[in-house]
């Protein structure tokens, strides 16, 4: 023992300790019997980024090519919205024909839109569309919105991708990629992009003109327009012209049709799978997919869904998704991205056998053990017993 600490030691009064716990209990007894409710700092700032629902109202409605539409969307009075990162979407809740069904939809504006309480979606209705033809039909200047806060890894991330992005996108696919472009204007991200964008026709190229005009003001950003009618479909070739010769990072978005196609296409560059990102938007089908299990086509099987404590027994076509059959019957189901990759809708398959196409296969191992699926892009192959929202 050092001769401070002795010195300290003989100093002390062993008789006054016992006069401590009284005063102490003393202090406690004048506090309030509840303990205080307290909003911290970092709970308030957590529940501005990632609010459960925003209440929107469509403000603005722009025309675009192809029947396409731009709906700019404010939050209520008095709300701030969640911020964003170029890339991300927003999940709709609608309520159409009786029956309630999500989609999701890029945000098609540069993130410090959200700091002056605005995002805006671009909509492009389709032959057999179902949402997006009943959102061009339906919304309209003051029309209220359900929606997530914004969700998603299709974005840039320093950590994990490389300085410069091939962008590679048709049709709707687009959206994402003008965000970005918007936000490397602005000065808000840090990087350099390429962007291939496959059209049917020049009067199909959808913000087209913005796109233009983001590209001449903007030299991280590079434009290349690729025609059906007149360059026909983005392959491999076209792929090693544009990919640069340092690190990079691929990012594809498109509909299912051009997904599967550009796999094909992807796989001879030999680039790491870390390094590319995919985006599917649209409803998964199954029969197009080269592994369906033929033997399953035109069968309808039955669907046994326990959830908030009720049984549910519905049909459910073997083309069909299990999401999609349970929003059919008028079910509430969880979901958000639709294409297998945020896990919102996991739910247990407690009996029965799906089919999974292998390229929205983004389940963890764990799940695969436990018999885990994603119902929106799970297709049945057997009758099947499902446990939502329950373990």
């Amino acid at each position: 023992m050092s001769e401070d600490l002795m010195r300290y030691a003989a100093r002390m009064d062993i008789r006054k300790m016992g006069a401590i716990m009284p005063r102490r209990m003393a202090h406690i007894a004048q506090g309030a019997p509840v303990p205080p409710k307290l909003d911290y700092a970092a709970n308030l700032t957590a529940k501005a980024l990632h609010p459960a629902c925003q209440k929107l109202t469509v403000a603005e409605v722009i025309e675009r090519e192809a029947g396409a539409k731009s709906f700019v969307l404010r939050a209520k009075e008095g709300c701030d919205l969640a911020r964003f990162r170029a890339g991300q979407f927003l999940s709709f809740s609608l309520e159409i024909g009786g029956s309630t069904v999500t989609r999701a939809y890029s945000l098609c504006c540069p993130p410090s839109w959200a700091k002056q309480g605005q995002y805006m979606i671009t909509v492009k209705p389709s032959e057999d569309g179902f949402a997006g033809n009943w959102i061009c039909a339906n919304w309209t200047v003051g029309t209220e919105a359900t929606a997530s806060a914004p969700l998603g890894e299709f974005s840039y991330t320093r950590l994990r991708d490389a300085r410069h992005i091939l962008g590679v996108c048709g049709g709707s696919g687009v959206t994402p990629f003008y965000a970005m472009a918007c936000a490397l204007a602005e000065g808000s991200e840090d990087f350099s992009l390429t962007l291939l964008y496959g059209s049917r026709d020049r009067e199909s190229i959808l913000l087209g003109a913005e796109l233009a005009a983001l590209e001449k003001r903007c030299e991280r950003f590079r434009l290349v327009n690729v025609l059906e009618d007149e360059d026909g479909y983005i392959d491999t070739e076209l792929l090693k012209k544009y990919l640069p010769e340092e690190d990079c990072s691929l990012f594809v978005c498109g509909p299912a049709a051009m997904m599967r196609a550009m796999e094909a296409a992807i796989a001879p560059l030999g680039l790491p799978e870390r390094r590319i990102r995919r985006k599917t938007y649209g409803v998964t089908e199954a029969a197009l997919e080269t592994d369906w299990p033929r033997e399953a086509a035109g069968k309808t099987f039955t669907l046994t869904v326990k959830m908030r404590d009720e049984v549910f027994t519905i049909p459910c076509a073997a083309g069909e998704s299990v999401l999609v059959a349970m929003e059919r019957a008028g079910l509430e189901p969880p979901s958000r991205c639709r294409s297998g990759e945020c896990g919102w809708c996991r739910s247990r398959l407690a009996a029965g056998t799906v089919y999974v196409p292998a390229r929205t296969e983004h389940r963890r191992k764990a799940d695969l053990a436990y018999g885990y699926i994603h119902p929106c892009c799970s297709f049945p192959t057997s009758d099947l017993t499902l446990c939502v929202g329950c373990e």
